[in-house]
């Protein structure tokens, strides 16, 4: 049985971050060669859907450095590539809005349809992908041209949004449908439907593509899809001791760049599943703050964050050794998050 780990207390020495490239130059007497902006490598953007913000966290500090007003009810965002550029799902604005993140400014809007939820880029970086929850649409997006391409009907209420590593493949989840919809992405067509759990929530490919992760809220399950014969390779379950099923709600997922290791968040019960992908089996749940909902990695990966939004705060959880470091307070209804400059 998986041990539950709880969180760790406020005086405890950090670990992971701490050994920075800037600390090991400082202890190696290299430092004058490490730039000074080193020290604050990067940024965690998260959107608060009641509050219509987005807070921008110091990633080392973890200290708010500010507080962006932006369109109605922000939910999805992401990075990119470009790494100057973040793209926020105003879903009750009916729009994807553009904020540059040298300036902390929205410059403009594009085109998404109805209700925006989540959405993706390819690794081109020039296509946007959008799932539009309220008329079952997945819309395609030319951010050169800030138009929109077209429109792919897929199920009932469409919501995760994964982009293959080779830009080849699209996975649309909708939620009432239950299905896991596999668009080409040269044709704009459905070439496969898989059938998952209750309330898909989530797609993600792994690093090497082989694999995409489905997550099913209701269901409280997490199908592993192989990415080409479009089988399920098995469906995970997850067991936390004295916790109800009901309230056990798998979400966001976040897989490391070496694909060994996959996160998943578990909503409601608090908790952070920590899976091992050799064998698919669950090693250690993290308690978090409250509806844990969705994750993102630190650049470097020795820290990994995720949106409560219940408890409206974020907690950073050190992945070396596996604890929970710190719970920052954010926005209310604390959804999405990213992490970049």
């Amino acid at each position: 049985m998986p041990d539950p780990i709880g969180k760790s207390s406020p005086g405890t020495a950090p670990t992971g971050p701490a050994r920075s490239l800037f600390g090991v130059a400082l202890a190696t007497g290299l430092a004058l060669l490490v730039p000074a902006s080193a020290v604050h490598a990067y940024s965690v953007y998260v959107s608060s859907e009641q509050d219509n913000t987005i807070t921008i966290v110091d990633g080392e500090t973890l200290e708010i450095r500010e507080v962006v007003k932006v369109g109605e009810r922000p939910r999805g965002i992401a990075l990119d590539p470009d790494l100057k550029t973040l793209y926020i799902c105003a879903s009750d604005a009916d729009q994807i809005e553009v904020m540059d993140l040298e300036t902390r400014k929205v410059t403009h809007t594009l085109p998404s349809g109805p209700d925006p939820e989540l959405l993706a880029l390819g690794p081109e970086g020039r296509f946007i992908y959008v799932a539009n929850e309220d008329d079952n649409m997945v819309t395609v997006i030319d951010k050169e041209k800030r138009s929109k391409v077209t429109e792919i009907q897929v199920g009932v209420e469409p919501e995760g949004m994964g982009v293959s590593p080779d830009g080849k493949w699209l996975v649309n989840t909708s939620e009432t449908s239950n299905m896991a919809h596999f668009i080409n992405l040269e044709t704009y067509e459905i070439e496969a439907n898989v059938l998952v759990d209750q309330r898909p929530r989530v797609a993600q490919f792994t690093p090497d593509g082989r694999q995409v992760w489905v997550s099913s809220e209701i269901g409280g399950t997490v199908s592993v899809i192989d990415a080409a014969t479009k089988e399920k390779v098995k469906v995970i379950g997850f067991e936390i001791p004295g916790m109800q099923k009901e309230a056990i709600q798998p979400v966001g997922i976040a897989i490391t760049r070496d694909g060994r290791r996959a996160f998943v968040a578990l909503g409601p019960s608090a908790r952070v599943a920590v899976i091992d992908t050799a064998s698919l089996e669950v090693e250690k749940y993290l308690l978090v703050g409250q509806r844990v909902w969705n994750l993102a990695f630190s650049p470097d990966e020795t820290r990994l964050f995720t949106t409560n939004g219940v408890s409206n705060d974020m907690s950073v959880i050190d992945l070396d050794p596996l604890r929970v470091r710190k719970t920052v307070a954010v926005g209310r209804l604390p959804w999405g998050v990213v992490t970049g400059p």
